[in-house]
């Protein structure tokens, strides 16, 4: 099992946090752009889909040489299910509730949560 480095070098740190926020954009995209795919049915679409699919994995992976899998992973999946859930509202005219706001909002209060949790960098 790879040993984290303790949070001595804030830059890797940083790095670390900004390569995850690739990988929820590229999560978020290929969510997003699965339904266009039709079943994976459409050839453009689809390989533009496992493009991003795959694409957030590898940033991911890169992010975990430093930071720990369960918040990273955690991170990582929770802003993609929310991101996702918000533009299906607005590119897939998905129904917007109470309820899925509500679960939304609770998804966004568990990623903020797991992400302060990390040690602190120093000099922020």
């Amino acid at each position: 099992m790879p040993d984290h480095p303790e949070p001595s070098d804030p830059n890797s740190i940083r790095r670390a946090w900004s390569l995850i926020l690739v990988a929820v954009v590229l999560e978020i995209g290929w969510a997003i752009g699965l339904p266009f795919t039709e079943g994976f049915s459409r050839p453009g679409w689809s390989v533009l889909v496992l493009l991003m699919m795959i694409g957030a994995f590898v940033p991911l992976a890169k992010a975990t040489r430093v930071l720990p899998i369960g918040p990273a992973y955690a991170v990582w999946t929770g802003s993609g299910a929310a991101g996702a859930a918000i533009l299906g509202w607005l590119v897939h005219k998905e129904p917007v509730t109470v309820l899925r706001i509500l679960g939304i909002a609770l998804v966004v209060i568990g990623v903020v949560g797991l992400r302060l949790q990390e040690p602190k960098e120093s000099g922020t």
